[in-house]
């Protein structure tokens, strides 16, 4: 009787579960999985030999789950000192900037015409509220200022076209956001100041269960991202953007 030997099934990769916010960030990332943040996590499943699951949802949601540890991690994440209630940074206490997934700045437009100014510390002739999106840690910068703020906008456009009806004086927005508002349709009617409200590094965080329960996946997925952003093939990308790393 001719017995057949069928092949073994190959080893399933562990997955992970990732979110992210759900709009576009060029050139970061976008809602439908491109952008340099995935090529840098793809880097990191092919060192590891794991599978990101990712998940695209609104950003105070996807901060939520990872709160309720339903979710592994969330990208890309800037650093605040209430968020370490959220999920784990690379580092704990002490966190690794070397192990961020990117830098990215924040920057203030304004309305075509507009006296507006920041020198780097402060505005002048900021008459109303300056606007930023839902969540995003650009606000703690701005009520240290006592400054009038407005959170309502989910998006960059959004927020764009508040400042364009009068509603807002300013808009604080994201350095990659602002560059894509600045080669779009409204673009002739704002004007981009030249000095940053801020500049920061952007980090996977992992859930406390994750890094609780698996260190070393942890440890792992935190120097791989590291080893990642630094490889040529990577660098090569991201100089091809014309963004730093």
């Amino acid at each position: 009787m001719l017995v057949l030997s069928l092949p073994l099934p190959a080893a399933a990769r562990e997955t992970i579960k990732l979110c992210f916010e759900a709009q576009d960030v060029k050139p970061w990332r976008t809602e439908q999985g491109g952008g340099l943040n995935f090529d840098l996590l793809k880097l990191v499943e092919q060192r590891l030999d794991i599978q990101f699951d990712f998940q695209s949802i609104p950003w105070k949601r996807c901060l939520a789950q990872l709160k309720a540890n339903a979710v592994d991690g969330a990208f890309a994440v800037s650093y605040k000192p209430d968020r370490r209630e959220l999920g784990e940074y690379p580092g704990g206490e002490n966190i690794d900037a070397g192990k961020r997934m990117h830098t990215d700045t924040y920057v203030v437009l304004r309305r075509k015409g507009s006296k507006v100014e920041w020198d780097g510390k402060h505005f002048t002739n900021l008459d109303g509220a300056i606007g930023f999106q839902l969540g995003y840690s650009v606000g703690d910068v701005l009520r240290a200022q006592n400054l009038e703020v407005d959170e309502g906008s989910q998006r960059a456009d959004e927020l764009a076209r508040k400042l364009l009806a009068g509603r807002l004086a300013a808009a604080a927005v994201g350095g990659s956001d602002a560059a894509g508002l600045m080669r779009g349709p409204l673009a002739s009617k704002l004007e981009q100041l030249p000095i940053p409200i801020i500049e920061k590094p952007y980090f996977l965080i992992l859930s406390h269960a994750l890094v609780a329960s698996r260190p070393e996946l942890a440890a792992s997925i935190w120097n791989a991202i590291e080893q990642a952003r630094n490889s040529p093939g990577y660098k090569k990308l991201a100089q091809a953007q014309g963004v730093r790393h």
